[in-house]
């Protein structure tokens, strides 16, 4: 089944739960930049909401809001009954520190599960190993590799199949061409997440039972491209546009869910 497939009957899934709901679940989305891809991804959260029948407010700052009046925003949030939980949108403008940000949204209503004391899992992450198990692609004791160890990405990602037992190497910059290679030629699964249009191409050589889960993405005149050559030679490869960013959007409100019930 393709990510939009399995999109879809994912949503129909959460939109006939949310109507038999008494008081619909809410979430905000805070904002405080303008960059393209950003906006994009609001929208189309706020396009997810509304076909779910969640109740989703926008809150835009003006980019020049300080870090100050974002932790206080983020306070009234945190204690605001209006709302079962929220996010704020990445990237941040430069005066912010995204850390401090982070730390500063309560773990009972951080939707997109970054906070250490979170129980719940980074929205891309999670999205990602529902589709894997979705597809039957069985995880324990198979090779995985991650190219990428960022906070959001890489790394919660290298966590989650770890704790399904699989043998995880994490790549990233450092990592030689030739170790690469290898590595990358031995995976059964392989999420490649480092913002390099076509970094996986036919230089490297794949299982054609592997899965390929492409999370990067990068802009040119020609469109929007991911961190995979399109059609490289495995069973599974998850396209760009119309892949993990989908999967990302839809765990996001999986998460809401899952705070709303423990309530």
């Amino acid at each position: 089944m393709t990510v939009k497939e399995y999109v879809k009957v994912r949503k129909e899934e959460i939109k006939e739960l949310v109507s038999k709901m008494e008081i619909k679940p809410s979430i905000a989305i805070v904002q405080v930049n303008e960059d393209a891809g950003s906006n994009a991804y609001v929208k189309g959260k706020l396009k997810d909401a509304a076909e779910l029948g969640i109740n989703a407010d926008l809150i835009k700052l003006p980019l020049d809001t300080s870090e100050a009046e974002l932790l206080n925003v983020i306070k009234e949030l945190n204690n605001d009954e209006a709302h079962d939980g929220f996010i704020v949108q990445m990237p941040l403008p430069k005066q912010i520190n995204e850390d401090k940000v982070k730390l500063a949204v309560s773990p009972k209503k951080d939707v997109d599960g970054f906070h250490p004391l979170s129980s719940l899992s980074p929205c891309t992450p999670k999205g990602i190993m529902n589709y894997l198990h979705h597809e039957g692609i069985q995880i324990l004791g198979k090779n995985a590799v991650v190219l990428g160890r960022s906070n959001i990405v890489g790394k919660p990602m290298a966590h989650l199949l770890l704790k399904e037992s699989a043998n995880v190497t994490v790549l990233h910059s450092k990592t030689t061409f030739e170790d690469m290679s290898r590595y990358i030629a031995n995976a059964d699964i392989i999420v490649v997440a480092i913002g390099k249009q076509h970094f996986l191409d036919n230089r490297f050589k794949y299982k054609e039972s592997a899965a390929v889960i492409d999370v990067g993405i990068s802009r040119d005149e020609n469109g929007l491209h991911g961190d995979a050559l399109p059609d490289l030679p495995v069973k599974l490869q998850t396209p760009v546009p119309g892949g993990v960013g989908l999967l990302t959007r839809l765990a996001l409100y999986e998460n809401l869910l899952e705070i709303v019930s423990k309530k």
